[in-house]
């Protein structure tokens, strides 16, 4: 099997945009929540968000961007930061030897409410032509896979929450069975619009702490009451180990390890005692041919919510034993948000620049821990520490979980 490490990072988030601006939000340890403004959201429970606050134009021509839904933009602007970041040329990527998986947990919703408008509203012949090439969840992989001629292995992953990391593990993959030199991989959502949001609300899932935008996600605290919604994207560039260093590549990290299981449970609720998300870590320890006492840092999933919080924490303690309570966990979503299928690959990215750096990013907000929750959540404040090994864990509706093994190179 061939390696396959991290050349280039592209994350499109509510704290920053683009290496080094993630990094340094992570580290200030920034919140990137407020009221929402992409609509009027006086009407749900919910009146708060991770948006993204770039001019997505720097990337996408403006008359191109008409013709794409908000999701597909933000993958594209991921993709080109990833691809600066690699140092890669175009003429690079063009080929079957370079591949695209791109996913989103619910693809173009924001077009599929405004067309839907115009159909209640007016009548089916004013449906724009271009609603279903907008709307369907697969057209950020074609369009990424477009821009740069990337022939090569090409597959769109939609697993709700686990899109991201279900995403950046399959392609991993192709790599290490010599399928290709290089992907483009990850995830991406555009979904803060008034029918996610209200039907996310109406389903208690959100948290209603609307008068504090910016301690709203507070995975792992006792107060916490829902997760708040994010939107962005995370794009990186893996490539084969030898041709990175040959020619002498930046390299992130290392993937070693990729798991994935179901909790075959409920579809909303998570497994008793975590014990699908149990079944997705040991995997990605075992297809990685590492210990569980050789893991330093977990990128948890992190909600923000009752379930996910306490199960996650039993998850990682039915793996990893009394080495849980060394471990230091925490959740990059206290200062995001939850951006549903780009959450695993901005997460992933967070956990490779934890790696590469020696900075272990912070769960803010975590001024009232939870006492059923009781690991080292890295809380309030970002931590100088060098790891060999991470974790970054993403669960979903539908039970379908996923985790990823980094190596720090």
């Amino acid at each position: 099997m061939k390696r396959v490490v991290i050349t280039g990072l592209g994350p499109v988030t509510p704290i920053g945009t683009g290496r080094a601006a993630f990094a340094q939000a992570q580290r200030e340890g920034r919140s990137g929540i407020g009221p929402i403004t992409q609509f009027d959201a006086s009407d749900t429970a919910s009146k708060v968000a991770g948006e993204v606050r770039d001019d997505l134009l720097r990337w996408v021509d403006a008359r191109e961007a008409k013709r794409l839904d908000r999701y597909v933009q933000l993958a594209l602007a991921a993709a080109a930061l990833a691809v600066e970041d690699s140092g890669l040329s175009e003429d690079d990527l063009r080929g079957e030897r370079t591949g695209a998986i791109v996913g989103s947990g619910i693809g173009g919703i924001k077009t599929f409410e405004e067309q839907s408008r115009v159909l209640f509203e007016r009548h089916a012949g004013r449906i724009s032509p271009m609603f279903i090439p907008m709307m369907i969840a697969n057209m950020a992989t074609g369009q990424v896979a477009m821009r740069y001629g990337a022939t090569g292995p090409s597959s769109t992953v939609v697993t709700a929450c686990a899109t991201g990391t279900g995403s950046v593990g399959d392609a991993a993959r192709y790599i290490q069975l010599g399928l290709a030199d290089r992907m483009l991989a990850g995830g991406t959502e555009a979904a803060v619009t008034a029918l996610a949001v209200g039907g996310f609300s109406n389903m208690k899932a959100l948290s209603t702490r609307n008068d504090d935008p910016e301690g709203a996600s507070r995975p792992f605290s006792l107060s916490r009451d829902g997760f708040v919604l994010g939107e962005g994207a995370g794009v990186m560039v893996l490539e084969e180990y030898g041709q990175a260093r040959a020619r002498g590549a930046e390299i992130y990290a290392e993937i070693v390890g990729y798991g994935t299981s179901a909790d075959a449970y409920h579809i909303t609720m998570p497994a008793p005692h975590g014990a699908g998300a149990q079944l997705a870590m040991r995997m990605a320890l075992q297809t990685g041919g590492v210990n569980p006492e050789q893991v330093g840092y977990i990128n948890a999933h992190g909600t923000s919510t009752p379930a996910n919080d306490l199960h996650e924490t039993q998850g990682i303690k039915g793996v990893f034993a009394e080495h849980a309570y060394k471990l230091a966990v925490s959740s990059t979503k206290s200062m995001t948000g939850h951006l549903l299928g780009a959450a695993g690959a901005v997460e992933a990215i967070a956990t490779a620049q934890a790696l590469k750096d020696g900075i272990l990013p912070p769960t803010i907000n975590l001024t009232d821990p939870d006492p059923e929750c009781d690991l080292d959540y890295v809380p309030l404040s970002a931590r100088e520490q060098q790891v060999e090994y991470a974790l970054s864990n993403s669960f979903a509706f539908g039970g379908q979980n996923a985790a990823l093994l980094l190596r720090r190179v």
